[in-house]
């Protein structure tokens, strides 16, 4: 499953020299982040501020510097903080599925219930583009990364053509990638459809186009 959300955190902020030391830390680091995905997914990066996301995490100004340097610093590391969260939420249910397809369905219902209960994760992305690039590419680039790999890996099982070369399974999980996220903005954030429903659709669609 790779490293778990505390790890990217304490990562994230490791890189400024700055990653929490104690449980307590930690508890503190992610209070700031959760106020954060709040404060930007409620008035957007540029009127978000240090003051009201501290106050929001209930935490001194001061604290607030502990652990960033800027309301920059701070919104490059939600971003992570926010694609390791799906990728953690979705894990789990990629390890019962009875295949790799029947993973991608299972998947995209998972990331669908959580696209439901944290919508302004949309926003929050979709902002880091100009905010911080950087970040944007990152989030997208690893997404796409990780159905790649699972993509090849139902290749050398079977389950996907062997005609398929690494780079076209490469545009496949681009593609893929870019469906969930409109599925998710649709049927998730737009509207509650059942995402079992979605899913379903998803996984008739797949089996059609990719199995052998």
């Amino acid at each position: 499953m790779g490293a778990s959300v505390a790890d990217e955190l304490q990562t994230s902020a490791a890189s400024a020299g700055k990653a929490p030391r104690t449980a307590r830390g930690e508890r503190t680091l992610r209070k700031i982040l959760d106020a954060a995905r709040d404060e930007f997914g409620d008035r957007g990066f540029a009127d978000s501020s240090i003051v009201g996301i501290t106050q929001r995490a209930g935490v001194a100004l001061g604290t607030f510097y502990t652990y960033f340097d800027s309301k920059e610093a701070l919104f490059q590391a939600l971003v992570r903080d926010m694609s390791a969260q799906v990728r953690d939420h979705v894990a789990p249910v990629l390890k019962e599925s009875a295949d790799m397809i029947d993973g991608e369905a299972r998947a995209l219902e998972s990331f669908l219930c959580f696209a439901r209960e944290h919508r302004d994760v949309y926003r929050i992305i979709d902002e880091a583009e100009f905010v911080d690039p950087r970040a944007y590419r990152e989030h997208y680039e690893t997404t796409a990364n990780r159905i790649a790999g699972r993509l090849a890996g139902g290749r050398k099982s079977g389950e996907v053509d062997g005609g398929y070369s690494d780079e076209e399974l490469e545009i496949l999980a681009w593609a893929l990638m870019g469906a969930n996220v409109f599925l998710g903005l649709r049927f998730a954030v737009w509207s509650s459809t059942d995402p079992k429903r979605v899913a379903d659709a998803m996984n008739r669609l797949l089996r059609s186009g990719l199995a052998t």
